[in-house]
């Protein structure tokens, strides 16, 4: 093979190496998006209104495929879409609440507690034994306050409500969640290592 042969060769097969890295990072970032967009995206805790069961800087995925096969309940965290009330109020990011109350039941605060259908809620699964539910906190926003009397939580809706319910703004104050802004359920956290495990427990 002579010298000129030889080059050629050399070029042609780093051409073809460029060119299957060129496929290679192609078909994985192609792989990402469609994760993200269909299966799983990542997401960033940003406020305390979760505390204590989500910090301030806690990172976790969301399940994006669950409800396509399920409907959301009782107790699960979730990510939403802000709704139509609270993007007339500015807000633009994702939200992380709990789901409280489900489509046609009967929702009401008394005497610093949840009551849905006329049944005081247990919640100290995920509330701490200091924490009370009260309209107090609603000092912007909708008006009056939501659950300033009791509700019957329309079809295809949602009412979700923090854990941090002495210092955060939730479906107490704004309303409810249309089924088709909740983008998934809190699956796994991953970020501080030293407690990675499911938020949905």
């Amino acid at each position: 093979m002579s010298r000129r042969q030889n080059k050629a060769s050399l070029s042609s097969s780093q051409q073809n190496f460029w060119i299957e890295v060129a496929k290679t990072i192609g078909l994985s970032l192609i792989f990402a998006f469609s994760i993200r967009t269909f299966a799983a995206q990542a997401f960033n805790i940003v406020s305390g209104s979760m505390e204590p069961t989500l910090q301030i800087n806690d990172k976790f995925l969301v399940d994006k495929v669950r409800y396509h096969f399920g409907e959301p309940q009782r107790g699960e965290v979730v990510v939403f879409s802000p709704t139509k009330e609270l993007e007339r109020e500015q807000y633009h990011d994702a939200f992380i609440k709990r789901v409280i109350a489900l489509p046609g039941e009967r929702v009401e605060i008394k005497d610093g507690k949840v009551y849905v259908n006329n049944k005081p809620l247990r919640e100290d699964k995920y509330l701490t034994s200091e924490e009370w539910t009260s309209i107090d906190v609603c000092k912007t926003g909708k008006q009056p306050p939501y659950l300033s009397q009791p509700v019957t939580i329309p079809s295809n809706s949602y009412l979700v409500l923090s854990d941090n319910r002495i210092n955060s703004y939730d479906g107490r104050c704004w309303g409810i969640v249309p089924r088709e802004n909740i983008i998934g359920r809190a699956g796994v956290r991953f970020w501080p290592l030293n407690n990675i495990g499911k938020v949905n427990k």
